[in-house]
C-alpha cells in the first residue's frame, strides 16, 4: 500500500569534521563520520520500505568527501535530492518542510539521521497516524528533550516551529507548544533515543537489526 505523505529526511553528507561534530569531540572525526554513514544508510533504508508516495532528502554537504560517499549517492537514486537552504537549522529545516510541499501538495513526515534503529514499519505507522485526521501533527520526542520525527499537513503548519531553537533540552517540549499555539492537533508517537554522544552509540545499536550498517559499524570498534 502506498501512503499518501512524503517521507523528508534532513541530512548531512558524512565528511569528517563536518558531520556529528557532538559525537567527534568523543571518538574523533574520522570514526564520528563513519557511524554518521552508516546510520544515513539505515535510515535510507527505512524510509524506502516504508511506501511513502514521495522520499525526499534535503541535503548540505560535499557527498564527493564524505565516507562511504558512493553508497550514499547510490541510495539517493531512490530520492528527491533538495539542497538545504537558511541562515540557520531551523530556518533549513522549515525551508526543507516548505519545499517538500510545494513540490508535492503532500503532508509531510520528516525525520533527521540520528535514529539508525528506525524502521520501516515505525514509519508507515506514523504515516498513517498524520493522515488519519485532516490538520492534524504528530510529534515523536528523542530522550535528551529534542525530537527525532516530525509530520505536519502543510507548510503552514511547519512554518509554526521556526522561532524554536534547536538542540536544546527543551526543543521537543517548545515544539509541541508551537504547533499547540498554531492551533494543530499534536499526536504524539514513540520517545526514542538518539546519537549525539558516544554514551548513545551503544544502547541505539543494540535495538538495531542485525543487518543495521550501524549495529555492524559499533561491533566492528567494540571487538577491535
Amino acid at each position: 500500500m502506498t501512503l499518501d505523505v512524503a517521507v523528508l529526511v534532513v541530512a548531512k553528507a558524512p565528511v569528517p569534521g563536518f558531520a556529528k561534530t557532538r559525537l567527534a569531540r568523543d571518538v574523533g572525526d574520522a570514526r564520528a563520520a563513519d557511524l554518521a554513514a552508516a546510520s544515513l544508510l539505515d535510515t535510507l533504508d527505512a524510509v524506502t520500505g516504508a511506501g511513502a508516495a514521495r522520499r525526499v532528502v534535503a541535503m548540505t554537504g560535499d557527498l564527493g568527501r564524505a565516507v562511504r560517499g558512493t553508497d550514499i549517492a547510490s541510495a539517493l537514486d531512490r530520492f528527491t535530492v533538495l539542497p538545504q537552504r537558511g541562515e540557520d537549522f531551523a530556518d533549513r529545516l522549515v525551508n526543507a518542510h516548505t519545499d517538500t510541499f510545494d513540490a508535492f501538495g503532500l503532508p509531510v513526515l520528516q525525520i533527521g539521521t540520528d535514529t539508525p534503529q528506525v524502521t520501516a514499519g515505525l514509519l508507515a505507522e506514523s504515516a498513517d497516524l498524520l493522515t488519519e485526521r485532516k490538520g492534524r501533527c504528530v510529534l515523536g520526542l528523542a530522550e535528551d528533550g529534542g525530537w527525532w520525527i516530525l509530520g505536519v499537513p502543510d507548510a503552514v503548519a511547519a512554518e509554526a516551529i521556526r522561532p524554536v531553537p534547536t538542540s536544546s533540552p527543551d526543543t521537543g517540549r517548545l515544539t509541541r507548544e508551537a504547533l499547540l499555539a498554531a492551533g494543530a492537533e499534536v499526536l504524539s508517537l514513540p520517545t526514542l533515543r538518539d546519537v549525539d554522544y558516544a554514551a548513545d552509540v551503544a544502547p541505539v545499536a543494540a535495538l538495531c537489526p542485525e543487518s543495521s550498517r550501524f549495529r555492524r559499524e559499533y561491533l566492528l570498534t567494540a571487538r577491535g
